[in-house]
């Protein structure tokens, strides 16, 4: 068997000088003269305060960027928090709603159960908990993942290669797990409303000891619902579990244990054809669904955690944590392909088959942080290293009948014989391994001017096969330097600066079954950072450009497959411009609202990704009317615009080799909720959602040779009623 190769890269004078930035001060304070500085006192708080604590619309400080506690001004990246406030006033109970409603980013449903993720027009495949976590295996997330455990979501948007090893341009996505509290705290809250939706969350938290000294919490709950597409049914149960004790007076352990079933039946995989053979677009009812009777998806995930963190004294702390992350797939599925002629509606055919998919992911990661002196001035230093391990098996065993002419969907109800799934087996069985060092200093350069460099150097080593295909790469000492700037223009307002390069491996293969090279390029950014009524309300104008070489794009399918083959694409840029206003607006009005522009553009000019919209917007608020005890009202409206996707040419009949574009036109979602505190302790809240029940696509997201898409929800309503201790 070949080895696989080794690449050094070779280091670039920037990176030299963000090495020698980023060293410990120590060596470098031994060179300076002595200086007598004031007395300072340093105090440190045992973690950023919890969003739910302060039922608002903004968060204290983020560490998504860096390890530090940055303030809102003090990070020079694009971040937006969706805090707890925000989830509960628009029960945005899993992952979709939240992202849907996060400035910039794209939720892209090519089915039921499985979503990607894009932000500033490449995917997302950077997935945190608390700061650690690895890129997703697929660049996507399989199942319903609900939110009943988090206490916000940090997204930060653009490359985080300094903090993750890897520089995708797109966005982080950050979810900050809920604690124990030392007050007692408890809560209810049950939830019913259309398709025969039924949920239940309980939370409880408090001392485990009379001291304090020992907290936990628990968060368990459950979901079953149907859908508006015909015979889908999703249930869910989901627990979470953490123990917070203090070893003494400066050290802190924490463990915790969370864990999901997401269980469907009837699911989509894959979806509708967009369009006829004669390249006319297809029109079905919202509910039609290409699933069959017996198939189903079953997804289990698994998240179990330990930290330590220590007090070293003079500001400084040191932290070290485990994560495990294993995710279960198991699954018959029944997928339907081919084009339909527009008369007969006939032209699709099967595709069953039986897929399970295991990975078991750890990351262990240790990294102090603390102020140091230097010409005056006191500056902040992070050091760390991580290391990562991620397996993955998963297993396709094809269905009897695949080529079986069906009946057009306008007829179709999911009655299909199902098959013996010995048609042929092919599946994967690879692992990746990862180490990296970090080095970043917070330089404090004159009063109202800071500035961030850093350097992480990243070893990857994959090994194994996949449907037939080597996984053996590896590369040594992978350099990806970071640098930020930000000055203080007066005590509201900021301006800042930030450059780092991108560096990804790509697991996608060319049409002679060979991997594609990594990604590689730059990302800047600059942008204006306020805050309002005393922090209460933060703003972020950022403009953003983005070089990438090498970008895997879709380019066909192999012959009697439907797995896709790619091309690597160079001169890729992606460039525009994010607003975001969050916060309280007054002492009544809570709001969070965001724009995005993005152009996407191949080297020649012409636009590389049509299928992502160039203008997203969100707005969302609740007023808290005055005059009346306890009650609020809200809306919220997302709107894109136009995309389309190009599905290739007619072949045959009177329009043959004619292009098939496929087209969503601009549209905007609005939905409404109003809450009211019937009684101590106990309110109720309806949120009615796609109140103008809009028709449309949830995404042109291409595989292979063409894309197919669902429509999104109509008209739909819930009802909670929630009991606080």
């Amino acid at each position: 068997m070949p080895q696989p190769p080794i690449v050094h890269t070779h280091r670039k004078p920037l990176v030299y000088a963000l090495v020698w930035a980023s060293l410990p001060a120590a060596t470098l304070a031994q060179e300076a003269q002595p200086t007598v500085l004031d007395a300072i006192q340093v105090s440190a708080e045992r973690g950023e305060p919890a969003s739910e604590s302060t039922s608002s619309y903004t968060a204290a400080s983020s560490r998504t960027a860096l390890k530090l506690a940055l303030s809102h001004r003090e990070t020079p990246q694009s971040v937006s928090v969706i805090t707890r406030k925000q989830m509960d006033d628009f029960a945005q109970t899993d992952v979709n709603d939240v992202l849907e409603g996060t400035t910039g980013v794209t939720v892209e449903s090519v089915e039921t159960d499985r979503t990607y993720y894009t932000s500033r027009g490449f995917n997302i495949d950077n997935f945190q908990y608390d700061g650690v976590g690895l890129p997703a295996v697929y660049d996507n997330v399989q199942g319903d993942l609900d939110t009943a455990f988090y206490d916000r979501v940090e997204v930060l948007r653009g490359a985080n290669g300094l903090m993750t090893g890897i520089g995708n341009p797109s966005a982080t996505v950050n979810f900050i797990r809920k604690r124990p509290t030392v007050a007692n705290r408890a809560s209810v809250a049950v939830t019913g409303g259309s398709y025969d939706n039924r949920r239940i969350v309980g939370d409880v938290s408090g001392a485990v000891t009379a001291s304090g000294k020992v907290r936990g919490r628990v968060v368990a709950g459950y979901q079953n619902r149907d859908s508006y597409l015909d015979r889908y049914n999703n249930e869910k149960q989901m627990f979470y579990g953490v123990v917070e004790a203090d070893l003494t007076a400066t050290t802190v352990l924490t463990l915790g244990h969370a864990s999901q079933t997401s269980d469907t039946d009837s699911p989509l995989w894959g979806a509708l054809p967009l369009f006829y053979s004669d390249g006319s677009p297809t029109h079905y009812q919202r509910s039609t669904s290409t699933s069959a009777d017996w198939s189903y998806w079953d997804n289990v995930q698994h998240n179990s955690f330990a930290e330590l963190s220590q007090q070293l004294g003079g500001g400084w702390q040191a932290k070290g944590s485990v994560l495990r992350l294993e995710k279960d797939s198991d699954s018959e599925l029944f997928y339907q392909y081919g084009t339909p002629d527009r008369q007969t509606g006939e032209g699709l055919f099967a595709y069953p088959s039986q897929y399970e998919l295991n990975t078991e992911q750890w990351v262990a990661d240790a990294y102090a942080t603390g102020p140091f002196s230097l010409v005056g001035r006191i500056h902040e230093l992070v050091l760390g290293a991580t290391w990562s391990r991620s397996e993955t098996v998963d297993e396709s065993r094809y269905g009897q009948g695949i080529g079986t002419a069906l009946p057009p969907l306008e007829e179709w109800t999911g009655s299909y014989p199902k098959p013996t799934f010995d048609n042929g087996i092919s599946g994967s069985d690879w692992t990746d391994k990862q180490t990296s060092t970090y080095a970043a200093v917070r330089w404090t350069l004159a009063d109202p001017l800071t500035a961030i460099t850093g350097v992480r150097l990243t070893w990857l080593d994959s090994e194994g096969v996949s449907y037939g295909l080597s996984k053996a790469t590896r590369y040594n000492a992978v350099e990806t330097p970071y640098a930020g700037l930000i000055y203080d223009l007066s005590h509201n307002h900021s301006v800042y600066a930030s450059y780092t390069e991108i560096f990804k491996p790509q697991t996608e293969v060319d049409r002679d079954r060979n991997r594609l090279d990594p990604i590689d390029g730059v990302n800047y950014e600059v942008g204006l950072k306020s805050d309002y009524r005393a922090g209460r309300l933060k703003s972020t104008v950022a403009v953003f450009h983005t070089e990438q070489d090498n970008l895997a794009e879709a380019a066909g399918t192999f012959d009697n497959s439907v797995d896709s083959y790619y091309r690597g694409v160079d001169g890729l840029t992606s460039e525009g411009i994010e607003l975001e206003l969050a916060g309280e607006v007054s002492d009544r009005v809570q709001l969070f609202a965001g724009y995005t522009y993005v152009d996407i553009d191949t080297a020649n000019g012409h636009t590389a990704k049509p299928s992502i919209p160039a203008h997203l917007a969100q707005l969302r608020a609740t007023w808290r009317v005055p005059g009346t005890t306890g009650l609020a009202l809200g809306s919220q409206v997302r709107w894109q615009s136009a995309i389309r996707q190009n599905q290739g040419t007619v072949s045959g009949g009177p329009n043959d080799g004619q292009p098939i574009v496929t087209r969503q036109s601009s549209y905007a979602v609005l939905d409404v909720m109003a809450r009211y505190d019937f009684a101590r302790n106990w309110r109720a809240q309806l949120n009615v959602n796609n109140v103008t029940d809009e028709k449309y696509i949830e995404s042109l997201k291409k595989f292979g040779t063409s894309a197919q898409g669902f429509y999104g929800a109509p008209t739909n309503a819930n009802v909670t009623v929630s009991w606080t201790y």
